[in-house]
């Protein structure tokens, strides 16, 4: 493993993508501590103290964006727009005709694609910049706590200081998108995805940390020991698949012959990612939004339904929130496999090139073949999504650390996703120059 590594730095060309990815992992970490115009940072560190975490309404940005969001630093986003208008660009194709003829047009096609997700990034990083200012005046970014620093967190509240501050942060949205392509293309891995991996893996420490302050070595050691089965058993089953075998047949052009190969199509058991996991909390974070805003005046008492979602769908250790949640992981991960993989499509393309599965009759009866196993294998993939969401969760609040350890599933999901993805280019990198790439 060690002399993989070495080779890895010995050779030219990898070594400059290597530091130049970690370059721009570098600049990226130093934005999110540079706080925006007219932020008192003296009081947001203060109510960072008195605050471990957040409310479950901003829990999902403050992770994407490394602890950013909270600081209000020019980072403050995070790359969380571009996740938004990289999934809505994606729904959109089945929606609008010329979404899906521009993704099979080919690579101008896709180029086009590409630009509406940077427009709407930008549209949304100026939506979400202002709501995050006005909660932070209003002093409920850091929940329900009553410290007067927290309520005085602007220094400037004009609308000159605001309309600078709104450019600031959706400036900083766009560098964190150009950052990210620019990984992707000179680079190792994908861009967008390594900077979402580096946000989450910055706060492990910290978290793990704060649980050895509060509850103990005994408990640091059983949260340790939680997370290490979970990133194994999540390693597992990303890497297990169902291989659908493929024969070509065999084609004369003109004095060649073409085809005549096996080979297999390739079925993840989770088919869909992390894609469910975001929906999910993102849908189940609506209701709280909702709530916040319907907070009465002073001296007055909430409504019966505020006080509800506040106390149940805030929580992520309420029993009716973690069945809500795994039930929309659930239908979410069927929803999103739906759209991304269409049988019809593999299927005319099986058929076009002289492809078919041994037993099955090309066109209808493969696609439908190919939708059968599909939805079988959907089903425990979905329930696995949900489980791992589900797991941190549960344990960590049995230990009573779930206050400071505030992300579970998804982040694990992501780090274990990059992070073999990451592996395996540079494995395939350096094998092009040597025998022995970095895996065995």
């Amino acid at each position: 493993m060690f002399s993989a590594i070495v080779r890895v730095f010995r050779t030219p060309d990898l070594r400059k993508k290597l530091l130049f990815t970690l370059a721009i992992i570098a600049i990226f970490r130093l934005g999110s501590f540079i706080p925006s115009p007219y932020v008192n940072f003296s009081n947001v560190q203060a109510c960072l103290n008195a605050n471990q975490g957040t409310t479950g309404l901003y829990e999902l940005v403050n992770l994407f964006s490394g602890g950013a969001l909270l600081k209000l630093s020019i980072f403050a986003l995070g790359i969380m727009p571009y996740i938004t208008s990289s999934i809505i660009v994606q729904l959109l194709r089945v929606v609008i005709p010329h979404f899906e003829t521009l993704y099979k047009e080919g690579q101008a096609g896709q180029a086009r694609l590409t630009q509406y997700t940077r427009y709407l990034t930008i549209a949304l990083g100026v939506l979400q910049s202002t709501t995050l200012i006005t909660v932070a005046r209003s002093g409920a970014l850091f929940g329900t706590t009553s410290a007067t620093e927290c309520s005085n967190i602007i220094t400037d509240t004009s609308w000159y200081a605001i309309l600078l501050m709104v450019i600031t942060m959706t400036a900083g949205t766009g560098l964190i998108m150009w950052l990210g392509e620019l990984v992707t293309e000179r680079g190792i891995g994908n861009g967008m995805s390594l900077l979402i991996f580096t946000s989450i893996a910055a706060q492990f420490p910290t978290s793990f940390w704060a649980i050895e302050q509060s509850n103990g070595i005994g408990t640091f050691l059983l949260v340790l020991l939680v997370s290490v089965v979970v990133v194994g058993a999540v390693v597992f089953v990303e890497q297990s698949q169902r291989r659908i075998p493929v024969q070509y047949a065999k084609r004369m052009i003109g004095r060649r012959t073409y085809g005549g190969n096996n080979t297999y199509i390739p079925i993840k058991v989770n088919m869909a990612g992390v894609v469910p996991v975001i929906f999910a909390s993102s849908l189940l974070y609506l209701p709280a939004l909702v709530a916040q805003f319907n907070q009465p005046a002073a001296g007055k008492a909430p409504a019966a339904w505020v006080t509800w979602v506040t106390n149940t769908l805030t929580r992520g250790d309420h029993p009716l929130y973690m069945l809500l949640y795994g039930l929309l992981i659930i239908g979410f991960t069927y929803f999103y496999v739906a759209i991304t993989f269409n049988p019809e499509e593999v299927a005319d393309n099986m058929k076009k090139y002289g492809g078919f599965i041994p037993g099955i009759r090309a066109g209808r009866p493969t696609a439908e073949y190919l939708d059968y196993v599909l939805t079988r294998i959907t089903l425990p993939g979905s329930f696995y999504l949900a489980v791992v969401a589900l797991i941190p969760l549960v344990a960590f609040a049995l230990l009573g650390a779930s206050n400071n350890f505030t992300f579970g599933g998804t982040s694990i999901l992501i780090i274990v996703g990059v992070g073999l993805e990451t592996v395996k280019q540079i494995d395939s990198q350096l094998q092009q120059r040597h025998y022995e790439g970095l895996l065995r």
